[in-house]
């Protein structure tokens, strides 16, 4: 009984006065959409920062795409697919043989890219991300899912980059072990 008791006190402060300091706010869609963006944004700036300026017109065939291309890539379909989403904030103009041809204009381009793509996220909310947009090639899709695809697509083009960097003698930033 005097158990009992205690919890029902403790449960009454807790009501009363606050969760505990410790406890967080509930995951959300829009929220763990943001952390993974960002988490990905800071991990290809990593990436594209570790090869040499002189590396960005490397192509490990010539039927390739040059490094710099690759991180250029990423604007360019990340600025296509994001304006699915809708919102206020407008997509960076990007001019992708000119941005391509020096790292720090294909790496502003890609960081502008990312940054488009949170402004456009803090637009949403865990309603609009499920509401139904079309995509070219996806078909109808929610706005998750055109979120989704970019993460994929741009993990998918940090392995070639990973491939670029390993050839160049560059250890993706990665995979250094302290």
């Amino acid at each position: 009984m005097k158990h009992a008791i205690r919890i029902s006190v403790l449960a009454c402060a807790v009501i009363a006065f606050g969760a505990p300091a410790f406890a967080q706010a509930a995951p959300s869609l829009q929220g763990d959409m943001l952390k993974d963006w960002a988490s990905l944004k800071e991990t290809m700036a990593k990436l594209a920062d570790a090869l040499p300026a002189d590396k960005y017109s490397f192509k490990p065939t010539p039927a390739q795409q040059s490094f710099g291309e690759r991180v250029v890539h990423i604007a360019t379909v990340n600025n296509r697919f994001l304006g699915l989403l809708g919102g206020k904030a407008t997509a960076p103009a990007v001019d992708a043989k000119a941005a391509a041809m020096s790292k720090e204009t294909a790496m502003k381009a890609m960081a502008d890219s990312f940054d488009y793509g949170t402004a456009l996220l803090k637009e949403q909310t865990n309603q609009t991300l499920v509401q139904t947009v079309t995509a070219a090639f996806m078909g109808p899709s929610t706005r998750a899912r055109v979120v989704w695809f970019l993460i994929g697509h741009t993990w998918d083009i940090y392995g070639q980059m990973v491939v670029y960097a390993r050839l160049n003698d560059v250890t993706p930033p990665a995979s250094v072990r302290p």
